[in-house]
């Protein structure tokens, strides 16, 4: 699994015009999940997560997590993060979760993060959706689970 994470003083999706998710202060994450991801790589995530400190304390250090500042998610699904453009033009998403499989993964992974108190918005599943992040900072941060082993 994949995230993007961005440290945002707002954020929110829209499906068709309509809003489906919108937070103030927290993480905008977008989530890709590859083919041969399981329920252990969303724990890791979701931990890691909630808990990474990119939040500043009175010090204007980052040392502060989601949960110290009381922040909010939103997580979007994005089989793109598994784009391979090593070859041509035209990215190759051969890695990519199949729709199931991504689907449970990714709903899976939502609810290990509200498991931890955490307000969580979310976009809609492999639909078409308009993303707006007003990225704070800017920080941004890419986590892998392939990272942990």
């Amino acid at each position: 699994m994949r995230l993007v994470v961005q440290r945002a003083a707002a954020g929110s999706v829209k499906v068709d015009g309509s809003i489906t998710g919108k937070i103030g202060k927290g993480l905008v994450v977008l989530l890709g999940i590859k083919n041969d991801d399981t329920q252990h790589d969303a724990d890791y995530l979701a931990d890691k997560l909630v808990n990474l400190r990119i939040f500043d304390d009175d010090n204007d250090k980052m040392n502060l997590s989601l949960m110290d500042v009381g922040g909010e998610l939103l997580i979007v699904s994005q089989f793109t993060l598994y784009g391979d453009c090593k070859k041509g033009r035209r990215p190759s998403y051969i890695r990519a979760a199949a729709t199931d499989n991504a689907r449970g993964l990714y709903e899976y992974f939502v609810g290990k993060c509200k498991e931890y108190g955490v307000n969580v918005e979310t976009g809609i599943f492999q639909a078409d959706m308009m993303v707006s992040i007003d990225n704070d900072g800017p920080v941004t941060i890419l986590i892998d689970s392939e990272k942990q082993f």
